[in-house]
């Protein structure tokens, strides 16, 4: 199947980021939010990570304005009659993601991919509201989608071959090395990297280390890029905090039970770095 038209459903953090990565690999892509305050501020986003790609030197003038001349911002989702793949990457809520793809159904063409970037909800719930659950997939993307290089591909008990193969493809055009995880909470990803995240919240919380001792240890002992709390906070604590609710809900194991602080951090607005405050101030 060719690809030469992506719809993006949400200009937020992630939204804005795929959005970017499909406009500068050559695809014309359409964008949509909920009010004009969401498009601006997406739009702004875009063009702030194309600015700083041309300043670092890893794009050009001209491909700088080939990636805006592809994208279209629209409060109008008939738009996305014309796509060829759907992506909504809203929050992470499956009654609002089933409603977009309710209507993302009634949309998009008859051979249109309906893709969702969750992370942790399950593919088929999304899928089953659909006339095609046959072409729906998840499209699991890394923040920031510009830098990171994997695209975890999710096959839910309905997905086509085809409709697997044409996603591989698609991932592949955008550069990003495709991991197929079967459709289960968490996937691989968040299956393995939320006990590590909740067991660091955990040895804070009780006092056996410093947060800071907690992410220098990993970072200079593990060798990771942040550690687990600095991790958390660029996630956001909200967003943790439903994955570890979903996955805990799925499997029934404490090692994905949110830590209490971590729900009071949520309750208190201690979001990250998205807030200015987390475990750390920013």
């Amino acid at each position: 199947m060719e690809i030469s038209t992506v719809g993006i459903v949400g200009a937020g953090l992630m939204g804005s980021g795929i959005a970017e990565v499909c406009a500068r690999k050559g695809l014309r892509t359409i964008v949509t939010e909920a009010d004009q305050e969401r498009l601006d501020a997406g739009r702004r986003r875009v063009e702030q990570s194309l600015e700083r790609g041309r300043q670092g030197g890893k794009l050009s003038d001209t491909d700088v304005s080939r990636a805006q001349e592809l994208l279209e911002y629209t409060l109008d989702l008939e738009s996305f009659a014309q796509c060829d793949v759907s992506i909504e990457a809203v929050v992470e809520s499956l009654p609002a993601k089933v409603d977009i793809f309710e209507r993302l159904d009634r949309i998009a063409p008859e051979h249109g991919i309906l893709a969702t970037n969750t992370s942790s909800l399950p593919i088929i719930e999304m899928a089953r509201h659909t006339t095609r659950p046959e072409r729906v997939v998840g499209t699991h993307f890394f923040n920031p989608v510009p830098v990171m290089k994997l695209l975890e591909v999710v096959r839910s008990i309905a997905t086509s071959e085809d409709t697997l193969e044409a996603t591989r493809s698609f991932g592949e055009r955008l550069d990003k090395r495709i991991i197929l995880a079967q459709d289960r909470g968490g996937f691989i990803v968040n299956l393995l990297l939320i006990p590590f995240l909740t067991h660091a919240v955990r040895l804070f919380e009780s006092g056996f280390a410093t947060k800071e001792d907690i992410d220098e240890g990993m970072r200079l002992g593990c060798g990771h890029p942040m550690g687990p709390l600095q991790l958390l906070d660029y996630i956001g604590l909200d967003t943790a905090l439903f994955v570890c609710d979903s996955l805990y809900e799925e499997y029934a194991n404490s090692d994905y039970a949110p830590p209490p602080l971590l729900r009071r951090m949520v309750a208190a607005g201690y979001l990250g770095r998205k807030s200015g405050r987390g475990f750390y101030d920013y």
